[in-house]
């Protein structure tokens, strides 16, 4: 299965959005008295407004109101304040400014979770998750899966406990479906849609709530999601190669790859800073910086939204699409950022297969055969007609059977096979797991929150409150996998992957290796949260994807089981560099003004835009160039080049990525050639006793590293980019003709903290970053005022509709290093709307 971190059927179902029965479009009203640059309108009830009843009966069903009505104030930058007087109301009047900005790929994305792709776009093309390329037919067999085994349904079947959907959410997500389809049929349908990118698609239609609940289980469990074809291409092997029983196991050199890529932060990340009261100069209250790294295209993006019930809730923040919840956000009194965490969601186990029959394995010493489900699909052929597609897929007592995982090969013999043990499958806690959080009114809210419910599934959470507490959680649903339940149960396989990556293979013949459970586990199978790790602080916490271990050095974090994250070793340069600059920051070392922050200084930290591979080996790789035997540098393919003036171009460079820096691109060419060094670029190795400054300084003496230098100016010549260019001559963006530059630089292993990583820049410049700085939110308060001051970025802006105002607005601000001051309390908002709108519907 695909590594999840930063670096990097027969016919149709017959359900009601097929049938393409779109409501009568509501008549707009305009409102007499529109004032300033403010517009107002009344979009009132119409015939037939929810075409599909289902959310309807729901609603009911919980007691809420038979109607819908949600206020609508965008302020600038098209950012939407929702106002309801209930739950479901707030839902309907989100989803209704939602799909206004982003119809189109939210759209996409239901027919990727209705296993509909090979149907409408071909069973050949591809789409992308969080860095992943997942072909539509393989997407398509397991969400088809997903659904003939009722999993969304038996997740909400539970009634009670941390997995019983509260009935908030459950009016959340009911009043998201029918403003969502209240939205399409306010435009006429899919031929009324203003996105000329899904005008008129036959794909476009209502949704229903298993649609709904389908795209939350979807991001729940991204890191299955992500690569369904380890599950879909896992078959039993032919009848000669069954009679042998020999195991096919992954090479020596497999799981020396895959040890060393699992488990680093190469696809999606983050970074997220808690300042305490002691490590502020603002009157005592916190500080927090949320920096996700997330795709710039596709459902994964963040929309910023507020959503507020007076008197009942009140949060402004961003959240993914399809997802009726402020995700990462701030309210009266605390703040909070999630990144993406090292400890793992998943196991492997390993089957012993019955001798001649691949399809039975041994459990506690006697045979069990796979349960086997025939899944059919529908596809497009080239010419257009419509066939089915089946496939078998198995599965076992300790889930199914899988090929491969983060690309180790898993090969499924005539001795063994594997299965992916995945807790996060039946994981709805997240809901409410997010939705506690939405109401915290302390870190200490948000920790007993995470530890009730124990939802988080992929992320650690970062938070700050205005009484001054920094909170690290990486509380969630992780499972229980002790040091010595590894040792007692991993097979020879999983001795090796555990110790280097932190993922065990369990042995799959013994009950005894099932997973454990702890008297305070929100569900069996997983630890509790007294066993997960969290630190509270007034100094301060941050997190950049790197286990809990130094979170805060002066408190290192240890003891917990490898499979929740490692310690005393190398720390990723984002980390370090955060860690550094925050300690200059409280000391007043770093020469910026009086110790201490300020949410100024937050911000400067977050756009100080360091190469801080660079700040490590610049001094000694300038008189390295310098040096070099006649003006030549060497490279690995054994001639040489020039280097000219480049040796200067290196020694003015200020070791920032800013779109004007010359010196960056050359650099990060250097850079990354260098990182790739069997023994690295190192003059001083990792040591646990120092392990904020190394490893440092550059290995002059390795040839390594001058060759990887000659190869970066040769790179550059081939690519035909000036060793000089300015970094925004490569690194940018296009919206609408115009080349927007953006700052930053790869995050991991390069060490930018504002990560930006496009897949080619030299090659193919304007490409959209695959993972990148996507919501950033700086959030303080001040003494007796409830409303925070906070300052918001959506880096990619709020819509994805390139016809929109609002596609490429704040991108521009992103390009100048500009936030937008975000406006939370009533007063500010209506001082600063620009339309208001009036959504009701029955």
């Amino acid at each position: 299965m695909s590594d999840f971190r930063e670096s990097r059927s027969g016919g149709v179902r017959p359900r009601a959005r097929w049938r393409r029965a779109v409501a009568t479009a509501a008549a707009l009203t305009a409102v007499a008295g529109v004032t300033g640059w403010t517009s107002t309108q009344v979009i009132g009830p119409a015939a037939s407004t929810n075409p599909n009843t289902q959310p309807v009966r729901q609603a009911q069903a919980l007691g809420v109101p038979r109607t819908y009505q949600a206020t609508i104030v965008r302020t600038a930058y098209g950012v939407p304040h929702v106002t309801a007087q209930n739950y479901t109301s707030l839902g309907y009047g989100f989803a209704y400014a939602f799909a206004s900005d982003d119809i189109c790929t939210m759209a996409d994305a239901y027919v990727t979770v209705e296993g509909l792709r090979s149907r409408y776009f071909g069973p050949d093309a591809t789409y992308d998750v969080v860095g992943s390329t997942v072909d539509n037919l393989d997407s398509d067999l397991y969400w088809q899966s997903v659904i003939d085994a009722r999993t969304v349904e038996r997740q909400l079947a539970v009634k009670t406990g941390p997995g019983a959907v509260l009935p908030q959410v459950r009016q959340l997500v009911a009043g998201y479906v029918a403003g969502y389809n209240r939205y399409l049929a306010s435009v006429g349908g899919s031929a009324g849609v203003p996105d000329s990118a899904c005008r008129g698609k036959p794909w476009v239609t209502p949704i229903t709530l298993d649609d709904a609940y389908l795209r939350l289980y979807q991001l729940v469990d991204l890191m299955t999601a992500a690569d369904p074809a380890a599950i879909t291409g896992a078959q039993p092997p032919s009848t000669a190669s069954a009679a042998s029983p020999a195991a096919v196991l992954p090479t020596a050199a497999q799981i020396k790859s895959f040890t060393a890529a699992f488990g680093r932060a190469d696809a999606a990340g983050s970074n997220a800073v808690a300042i305490g009261s002691a490590g502020t100069r603002n009157g005592g209250a916190g500080i927090l910086l949320g920096n996700p790294h997330f795709p710039w295209d596709g459902p994964e993006r963040f929309y910023q939204v507020q959503m507020t019930i007076p008197g009942v809730l009140n949060v402004e923040g961003a959240t993914l699409f399809g997802v009726p919840l402020v995700l990462i956000g701030f309210n009266s009194s605390v703040a909070w950022s999630h990144t993406v965490t090292p400890s793992l969601p998943l196991t492997l186990y390993q089957l012993t297969l019955v001798p001649g029959r691949p399809t039975e394995y041994v459990y506690d010493g006697r045979p069990q055969a796979m349960a086997r489900r025939t899944v059919t699909v529908t596809k497009r052929t080239p010419a257009g007609a419509l066939a089915r597609v089946s496939r078998t897929l198995w599965t076992t007592r300790w889930g199914p059977v899988v090929q491969e995982f983060g690309g180790l090969p898993l090969a499924w013999s005539g001795g063994t096979a594997f299965a992916l043990g995945d807790p996060q499958a039946a994981n709805t806690r997240f809901l409410n797991d997010a939705f506690a959080t939405d109401r915290a009114t302390s870190t200490a809210d948000v920790l007993a929150g995470q530890s009730t419910y124990e939802g988080m599934p992929w992320v650690d959470t970062v938070a700050a409150d205005s009484t001054g507490h920094a909170l690290y959680s990486d509380v969630g649903d992780f499972p229980h996998v002790t040091d010595a339940e590894a040792a007692a149960c991993d097979t020879p396989l999983g001795a090796a992957t555990f110790a280097r990556a932190g993922l065990p293979v369990l042995d799959g013949s013994r009950s005894a290796c099932a997973l454990g459970t702890d008297p305070d586990s929100a569900v069996p199978g997983i630890f509790g949260a007294a066993e997960e790790p969290s630190l509270t602080r007034a100094d301060y916490v941050e997190n950049s994807n790197d286990s809990f271990w130094l979170t805060n050095p002066s408190a290192p974090i240890t003891g917990y089981p490898r499979i929740l994250g490692n310690t005393d070793s190398d720390r990723g340069l984002r980390t370090r560099s955060a860690l550094t600059m925050i300690a200059g920051r409280i000391s007043g070392a770093d020469g910026l003004g009086p110790a201490g922050f300020t949410l100024a200084d937050m911000e400067r930290l977050l756009f100080a835009d360091i190469q801080y591979g660079a700040s490590l080996v610049k001094s000694q790789l300038v008189p390295l160039c310098r040096a070099l035997p006649g003006g030549l540098a060497p490279t690995s393919a054994g001639t040489t080049v020039a280097v000219a003036d480049s040796c200067d171009v290196l020694a003015s460079w200020n070791g920032r990525e800013d779109p004007g820096s010359r010196g960056a691109v050359l650099f990060r060419a250097f850079w990354e050639n260098a990182l790739s060094l069997p023994e690295g670029p190192w003059a001083t190795s990792f040591s646990a006793a120092d392990p904020v400054n190394t490893p440092r300084g550059l290995n002059v003496a390795d040839s390594g590293v001058t060759m990887a230098f000659g190869d970066a100016l040769a790179d550059l010549t081939a690519a035909h980019v000036p060793y000089d260019a300015p970094l925004g001559s490569v690194q940018y963006v296009v919206r609408n003709g115009r080349q927007i530059p953006l700052p930053g630089g790869p995050g991991d292993p390069d060490g930018e903290f504002n990560a930006i990583d496009q897949a080619d820049p030299l090659h193919q410049p304007g490409q959209d970053p695959q993972i990148g700085s996507s919501y950033i939110q700086a959030v303080t308060w001040t003494p007796g005022n409830p409303c925070p001051v906070a300052d918001t970025l959506l880096t990619y802006s709020e819509s994805t509709n390139s016809t929109s105002p609002h596609s490429a607005d704040q991108t521009e601000l992103f390009s100048q290093r500009r936030m937008v001051p975000a406006d939370f309390c009533a007063a500010k908002i209506a001082a600063d709307a620009v339309s208001t709108t009036v959504i009701r519907g029955t």
